[in-house]
């Protein structure tokens, strides 16, 4: 198991996500699609951090940046779409550094976002989508406990392709 701290990104950590993002960009945009061209710099990473803060602020979002115990950027995980009345849900996404897949990054980052999820955000429920031959990012769902309640057919393009998607939950009892 690694040991991993979260932390939400702030202003001081601007240049260090932009290369965590340039790092990884390609990589990345085989699984999912490609953000804005605009992003890909220091007043776009900042711009996107001053987001992610009003965000959070607003209680509608929590991004996370996940370091390792030397403190270097290894990945994100993100509780967004918070809906509080009636539902008290929020769905998860992630992303670690191509270099350290494969290392338990993302389960650990997962398992830190859930406590904080059910814990001090007081959230009941986690909901997560994978693609179903994405046998990463399905076996770290099922290493924390998530469940699969349903899949949706042909629901997401990606260079040009449509893909089939598995929806996935966990619950504060869980």
């Amino acid at each position: 198991m690694q040991t991993i701290h979260l932390s939400a990104p702030s202003l001081v950590d601007a240049e260090a996500l932009l290369a965590f993002e340039l790092a990884n960009r390609a990589f990345f945009e085989t699984h999912i699609n490609a953000r804005p061209a605009h992003y890909y710099s220091l007043d776009g990473v900042r711009a996107a951090i001053a987001q992610a803060q009003q965000e959070a602020a607003a209680d509608q979002a929590y991004q996370h940046l996940v370091r390792d115990e030397a403190g270097t950027l290894v990945g994100r995980v993100n509780l967004s779409r918070v809906r509080r009345a009636h539902y008290h849900s929020a769905e998860l996404g992630y992303r670690i550094a191509q270099s350290a897949c494969g290392q338990g990054y993302a389960s650990a980052a997962v398992r830190l976002a859930l406590a904080r999820a059910f814990g001090e955000l007081q959230l009941l429920r986690v909901e997560a989508i994978a693609r179903p031959g994405n046998i990463g990012s399905l076996r770290v769902l099922a290493h924390n406990g998530f469940r699969l309640f349903g899949r949706s057919s042909r629901s997401f393009q990606l260079h040009g392709e449509w893909h089939d998607l598995e929806h996935y939950e966990r619950h504060a009892e869980d």
